[in-house]
C-alpha cells in the first residue's frame, strides 16, 4: 500500500512538474536598426511585451537581425513584429508606424547613419 502511495505521488509532481513548463518559439526579424540606441529601444520594448522570454538585435549584422524567444500561447509573431512598428522601426514587412518613427533620434532614422 505504501508503495502504491508513493508511485502515485512521485507519478503526480512529475506530471505537474513536465506539463507546467512553457514551450517556446524563436523568430528572426529583419528590422531598419541602425545604431546602439535602436538596439536599446527595440530590446526595451520587447522586454515589456507580453510573451516575450528573451530577444538581442544584432545590429553588426548584414539584415540587422532581431531574434526573439517568446512564449505562442501568449503572443505571436505579428504581435511581436507590431510590437517592434510602433517605436519607429521596419520588421520585416511590417513598416514602422509613423508616430513612432517621428521620436526617433535622426541618428536612428532610415539613412541616419551612413555605412
Amino acid at each position: 500500500m505504501k508503495k502504491n502511495i508513493f508511485l502515485f505521488i512521485f507519478l503526480f509532481v512529475s506530471a505537474i512538474t513536465f506539463a507546467d513548463r512553457p514551450k517556446t518559439e524563436t523568430i528572426k526579424i529583419k528590422s531598419s536598426a541602425i545604431c546602439e540606441q535602436c538596439k536599446e529601444t527595440i530590446e526595451k520594448k520587447l522586454a515589456f511585451t507580453k510573451g516575450v522570454v528573451e530577444s538581442n538585435v544584432d545590429i553588426d549584422s548584414k539584415d540587422k537581425i532581431i531574434t526573439v524567444i517568446f512564449n505562442p500561447k501568449k503572443t505571436t509573431a505579428d504581435k511581436i513584429r507590431k510590437s517592434i512598428a510602433e517605436v519607429g522601426y521596419d520588421a520585416d514587412g511590417v513598416l514602422a508606424v509613423p508616430a513612432g518613427y517621428e521620436k526617433l533620434a535622426d541618428c536612428c532614422k532610415k539613412g541616419g547613419m551612413k555605412e
